[in-house]
């Protein structure tokens, strides 16, 4: 019965990090003044009763992983570091401008490319930049990604002393043949030392990040990978599956002939493996494909619902205003979406020239906010109510029609104002919020856009 549920369910969808889903932004794009009239009302909104989030993009990798679906600029010229951080404070230094009172800074995350390719001094530059003209919220929580193979104590140390209490690690797999076709080298004592070095230094929360239907990847490695992570014991575990997207990134993920993937079945009985032995060690299932101890911010987010979800992933707070800095980043004003310019060079010359570097955006019609907090609630707490009259959705009978062979398969259970998914139809998380993707149902793509669900 499971097995023809992947199959008749394992279709390309997307993964919700925002709605709409970038695809069906509005292809008029956005015009840049209304994206800062949106982003100064958040801002007004928001700033003092629960502050803003900052996101930036640090794009810069020595090599290309072959697994990695992010924006990048693969270089092993760190030369590049200065200008490109002076770059990114121009930046903030243009939406600052943009305020009438100083922002309060409540989660900050560097990621990459690879934030720890940036020297621990330069790091030590971006944030004195940064709060130069931006306060720290009392309850702030700073996170960024870490490579094993670069981190050094001097890195950890420095972002520890600029407020950092979480660090996540790529691990991926610890299988030698598996980092070969991958082009992600890297010893588990690797791994080890920096995740004692954070411990160390007072890091209050250390992750590592695992994939799961890696080419040549077997149930032994995800066995041997699981068990290795025991000995470190992480406060979090992010057990991603891995997302094929070749028309989309090109050569970088076609290092490897498709037919040594785990597919269906058998790539979805590497993560039900691996949530089980995570079970046995205490871990518990946050969201979709996160794992968390009890002692950790994630889970008691989860237990206390204040759980959230956006382009940084799951995050233990939410608040209402986004900023991303650096090329590609995505800010998001809970009014709208923005995205900065694909390449260093552009992103460089906008900047420089006194211009907030989008290129990109959507601005969400009423109709959207609405369908966004479903979504966001089915990601988050497996459930979501249109009882109250701010949640009502138009033809809301269409989407519970869709909804209703799922009802017949168990995946979801169907009330008088409300949709549950049972902890069994985790792994089809995906397609149940497909049905309230008002822009996926009314024009699907002719392509493939997405990858697979399952």
């Amino acid at each position: 019965m499971k097995q023809s549920l992947i199959q008749k369910y394992n279709i390309p969808g997307p993964r919700y990090t925002s709605y709409p889903t970038v695809p069906y932004w509005n292809k008029a794009g956005i015009q840049k003044q209304d994206w800062i009239q949106s982003f100064q009302k958040s801002f007004k909104e928001s700033n003092q009763s629960e502050g803003i989030s900052v996101y930036i993009h640090l794009p810069f990798c020595e090599s290309l992983c072959t697994f990695c679906a992010c924006h990048k600029h693969i270089t092993k010229r760190h030369e590049v570091e200065e200008e490109y951080i002076e770059t990114v404070l121009k930046e903030w230094k243009l939406y600052v401008a943009l305020l009438n009172e100083k922002p309060i800074v409540k989660e900050l995350h560097l990621g990459g490319g690879t934030p720890t390719f940036f020297s621990k001094e330069n790091l030590q530059f971006l944030m004195n930049g940064i709060f130069y003209s931006a306060g720290k919220h009392p309850e702030h929580e700073f996170s960024f990604e870490g490579h094993p193979n670069n981190t050094t104590k001097e890195q950890l140390q420095t972002l520890f002393d600029c407020g950092f209490t979480r660090v996540s690690f790529g691990v991926q797999d610890y299988n030698e043949k598996v980092q070969k076709a991958i082009h992600r080298i890297q010893p588990f004592e690797a791994v080890e030392q920096v995740t004692k070095w954070s411990r160390e230094i007072g890091y209050t929360s250390v992750s590592h990040d695992l994939i799961f239907g890696l080419p040549f990847q077997t149930k032994e490695n995800v066995i041997h990978t699981i068990n290795k992570t025991k000995e470190l014991q992480p406060d979090r575990i992010s057990f991603y599956s891995y997302a094929h997207v070749p028309w989309v990134k090109g050569v970088g993920q076609r290092g490897f002939n498709e037919n040594d993937l785990p597919k269906d079945e058998e790539k979805r009985a590497l993560y039900e493996l691996g949530k089980e032995l995570f079970a046995t060690l205490g871990y518990q299932e946050i969201g979709m494909d996160h794992f968390a101890l009890k002692t950790d911010s994630l889970y008691k987010a989860t237990i206390h619902k204040t759980i959230h979800r956006n382009f940084m992933g799951y995050t233990a707070s939410k608040t209402q205003l986004m900023i991303g800095l650096g090329m590609s980043a995505i800010s998001d004003s809970w009014y709208a979406f923005a995205q900065n310019v694909k390449t260093v060079k552009e992103y460089q010359q906008l900047v420089n020239a006194g211009e907030i570097p989008i290129f990109r955006g959507h601005l969400l019609t009423e109709e959207d906010r609405v369908i966004r907090k479903h979504i966001l609630n089915i990601m988050c707490h497996f459930s979501t109510s249109w009882e109250k009259e701010t949640m009502q959705i138009k033809n809301i009978k269409k989407h519970l029609a869709l909804l209703k062979e799922m009802e017949n398969d168990g995946l979801v259970k169907i009330e008088k104002n409300k949709v549950i998914i049972p902890e069994k139809a985790r792994p089809f998380v995906r397609n149940i919020c497909m049905a309230f993707d008002v822009h996926l149902l009314e024009n699907k793509p002719k392509t493939q856009l997405f990858s697979m669900t399952i």
